[in-house]
């Protein structure tokens, strides 16, 4: 059975009768409280405005909490299809008529509203969200640039790093901050912030293997084929990839030549445009072995064409030395094409990558996995950035509701600083300025602290800060491979779709010991989540994370923990399909009770 809208009325027009009725009514109730005549609600109205609003899924929210800020609905909204956004009228009513077109109304009676769902932090509403997400931004950059829209849609603003921060940083405020495109900072300062108070802070990564284009991507036809020279990006060009239908993106470095400016401009090819072919069984040769990624991987991307490829030797793109001139001509037109580009010449110069084509999915009898590519770490760093969102949300609407009802300027209790910091290069080291290795996370902690506490800033205060924080360093484990279950320690077998793991390492490679276990323990305590185990054999060998390096350069308190996945650096992987909403409920935990589990410790 379907709720719907009277016959009488579209159902966009009855979705903005009834906001209309329930604004006028309210308006009216406003105005006039004194007034013994206030006009009624229609039915309808009176029942959107009396419905109980949303609550927190964790065990120490009160269930008549008020429903999340109208940021936190529309940018959960944003960039959804109507059909992916039905909502019930509660949610219908918070939102202003010019933002009602977002909505689809007709929402089943078996099916939960979206955005209550969300509001709870049920792990099934974040299912298709994480799919979508995957499936739309197939590079670090489109990541990067996807984030940065969510926050501002969320109400958090750009810090540029070349700017002064003084008098920008406020108590109650809500920032990011990104480095060469590629990796991003985001923070949100407690209302009852103080100097010294510590930062909660979660650290994940946003690159994944890949091959990129060489600085010189034409190749020699052979066989009548055209090829693409590429190299691989950490485990890149493995195995999974032979076979595989691949996309091309990434950014593209272009000067306008009316302006005289540079800006980098992102792209994407949704079509597979290449593959990499392997030899058939019948030559003798087993794929399955050691194969040369120099002259055995190379990708094919098309057929030559004699007539086409003797004009592009008569007439290059560029003149002589030109970028253009040193990619295949037809590719330089495909990507000129996909950025409205005419001038082949404005092109300086680009960063493109391979990526899988087939679009993240659910699968399973019961639909309980998810498979896509780019898993790691994307599975941490979304739910991650997810839960600070929700979580700054809700400290708004702890201070409006404070302000409503004259508990004066205190928010929600929070003095505290939550910071989601997402890197580029943890695949290949982190040595990058845009790494985790890099002065990034503590120098926007230490810009932030400083213009906070213009008079009080120096080394004692942040070592002060410093103190008092706790670094999560949430990075993608292993779950249990049912036919390799002799490859793991007993007792340490990560499930699907049961909760956030815990990882430990006795040699150092995971910053995790007995504190900060009990730390997390008492997070997913707080928030009714559910934790799990994981430290790798003897007789194996360890990967590492940024725990180590970020805990210790800033000399915090950290710990370990990530989403369990299956098939890590395949160019497909596969987790549970409530993993990512169990990472936003756990997440969320960690960075709304911080204060509260600091607090409770003997220091």
């Amino acid at each position: 059975m379907t709720r719907r809208a009277p016959s009488t009325a579209s159902p966009r027009e009855s979705v903005l009768s009834l906001r209309q009725q329930l604004s006028d009514t309210l308006s009216a109730m406003s105005a006039s409280s004194a007034s013994p005549s206030l006009p009624s609600p229609t039915p309808a109205a009176a029942a959107a405005a009396a419905m109980p609003a949303p609550t927190s899924s964790s065990p120490s929210s009160s269930s008549s909490s008020p429903a999340r800020t109208k940021n936190f609905i529309l940018a959960d909204m944003e960039g959804r299809a109507p059909r992916d956004n039905r909502v019930c009228s509660r949610c219908i009513a918070r939102l202003a008529p010019g933002e009602i077109g977002q909505v689809n109304w007709h929402l089943p009676e078996d099916q939960a509203c979206r955005l209550c769902q969300v509001a709870r932090c049920e792990p099934e509403a974040f299912t298709k969200p994480f799919c979508d997400f995957l499936q739309e931004n197939p590079t670090v950059f489109h990541t990067v640039d996807y984030f940065k829209r969510k926050l501002n849609h969320a109400g958090f603003q750009e810090l540029p790093a070349r700017d002064s921060w003084a008098d920008k940083v406020q108590p109650g405020g809500k920032y990011w901050v990104s480095r060469n495109g590629s990796s991003l900072v985001a923070f949100a300062v407690g209302r009852d912030y103080k100097a010294g108070n510590g930062a909660a802070m979660i650290g994940g990564h946003i690159d994944a293997l890949t091959a990129r284009l060489k600085p010189v991507s034409t190749r020699p036809s052979k066989a009548g084929y055209l090829q693409l020279g590429v190299a691989p990006y950490a485990g890149g060009l493995n195995q999974t990839w032979w076979d595989r239908d691949l996309c091309i993106g990434g950014r593209v470095v272009v000067r306008d030549a009316a302006t005289g400016k540079t800006s980098s401009r992102l792209v994407r090819v949704d079509w597979p445009v290449a593959k990499i072919p392997t030899l058939a069984p019948h030559f003798g040769v087993g794929m399955f072995g050691q194969n040369n990624k120099e002259t055995q991987a190379v990708p094919v991307i098309g057929l030559e064409s004699a007539g086409a490829d003797a004009a592009d030797k008569a007439a290059p793109l560029g003149p002589p030395g030109a970028f253009v001139n040193s990619q295949p001509p037809r590719l330089v037109r495909l990507i000129c094409k996909q950025l409205g580009v005419t001038d082949y010449t404005s092109v300086l110069n680009w960063e493109l990558e391979l990526y899988d084509s087939q679009p993240a999915q659910t699968c399973g009898i019961d639909r309980e996995f998810i498979t896509g590519g780019r898993i790691d770490d994307k599975l941490c760093s979304w739910p991650a950035l997810m839960a600070l969102i929700a979580s700054s949300a809700d400290s708004d609407r702890d201070q409006q509701h404070a302000s409503k009802s004259g508990g004066g300027g205190g928010g929600g209790g929070d003095g505290y600083i939550k910071v989601v910091a997402l890197f580029d290069d943890e695949e290949i080291g982190s040595l990058l300025r845009q790494g985790a290795k890099s002065n990034f996370l503590p120098l926007v902690v230490e810009r932030a602290v400083e213009a906070l506490n213009p008079s009080a800033y120096g080394p004692g205060l942040i070592g002060q800060t410093y103190a008092r924080s706790f670094l999560l360093s949430a990075d993608v484990t292993h779950a249990g491979n049912p036919n390799f279950l002799e490859s793991y320690l007993g007792g340490h077998v990560p499930r699907l779709n049961v909760g956030v793991t815990i990882c430990g390492d006795s040699n150092g490679h995971m910053t995790t010991d007995a504190v900060s276990t009990a730390i997390l323990r008492r997070a997913a305590e707080l928030c009714g989540a559910t934790t799990q185990d994981f430290q790798i054999r003897n007789d194996s060998r360890s990967g590492g994370t940024i725990g180590p390096s970020l805990s210790s350069m800033m000399g915090v308190r950290a710990a370990d923990a990530g989403i369990p996945q299956l098939s890590m650096h395949s160019i497909r992987a596969t987790t549970g399909a409530l993993d990512p909403g169990l990472g936003v409920k756990f997440f969320k935990g960690f960075l709304d009770n911080w204060e509260k589990i600091d607090g409770e410790w003997e220091h």
